[in-house]
């Protein structure tokens, strides 16, 4: 039984690629975007592992500089706080909005969980139109133990009362999906374009190439 469905944010619900054009023409070139994201996320998963935590968003500026200073692209601090800022403002992916009007229409609760701080993921959800589609918006921030470690799926069992077996994330991001699922949740992978699951560990009961798709799929699962 799945009662709280539990939405990463960024690349699964929102489009990271209108980063692509601010990239190229601060670093000369869109193919670093993904790679400042992989380097965001190092940053944010050693702060875990060794006990310094690091939150997203001073996370991806030293990512920026980092990137900046190996492609021998000075920047000012103004100009890596503006592309930090068009975090704010992604689009969501075509599907999203329609899959999580159907997902809001059971008697499922919708709930964004995110590596983000609050407030930029709740201004995230806004500036996407689709905040009203979720009951709850919580922040792996406020419990200082960024996903994939257990506390943030665990908080949302918390939070909604339910047995972690209740929830299901929806990401994404294998790491995120592995993460869930070792934390004793279920989880349905979104199989976006150049992503791919993890060969090692427990696999999900869902995997989907789009939102629209994970909806339907978790619609017939969970909500008979």
């Amino acid at each position: 039984m799945t009662r709280v469905l539990a939405f990463d944010v960024n690349e699964t619900l929102l489009d990271l690629k209108a980063l692509d054009e601010p990239f190229e023409k601060l670093l000369g070139t869109p193919k670093l975007r993904p790679q400042w994201f992989g380097q965001m996320l190092q940053l944010s998963f050693i702060g875990c592992l060794t006990g310094s935590y690091v939150d997203f968003t001073t996370a991806q500026r030293a990512a920026l500089h980092m990137l900046a200073q190996r492609e021998g692209v000075p920047l000012a601090e103004e100009q890596v706080e503006e592309t930090v800022a068009l975090m704010s403002s992604l689009p969501p992916h075509a599907e999203v909005p329609a899959a999580l009007r159907k997902l809001a229409d059971t008697p499922l609760k919708l709930v964004a969980l995110t590596n983000s701080v609050e407030d930029v993921a709740e201004q995230q959800l806004r500036n996407a139109g689709i905040r009203d589609l979720f009951d709850r918006v919580m922040s792996a921030d406020t419990v200082r133990r960024l996903k994939p470690a257990p506390e943030p799926y665990l908080s949302v069992a918390t939070a909604f009362d339910v047995p972690p077996a209740e929830v299901r994330l929806v990401a994404a991001h294998s790491w995120d999906v592995t993460g869930a699922l070792y934390a004793g949740c279920k989880a349905a992978f979104v199989n976006r374009p150049g992503t791919v699951l993890s060969p090692i560990g427990p696999r999900p009961d869902i995997v989907a190439g789009d939102i629209g798709e994970v909806a339907d799929l978790i619609i017939e699962h969970d909500c008979r």
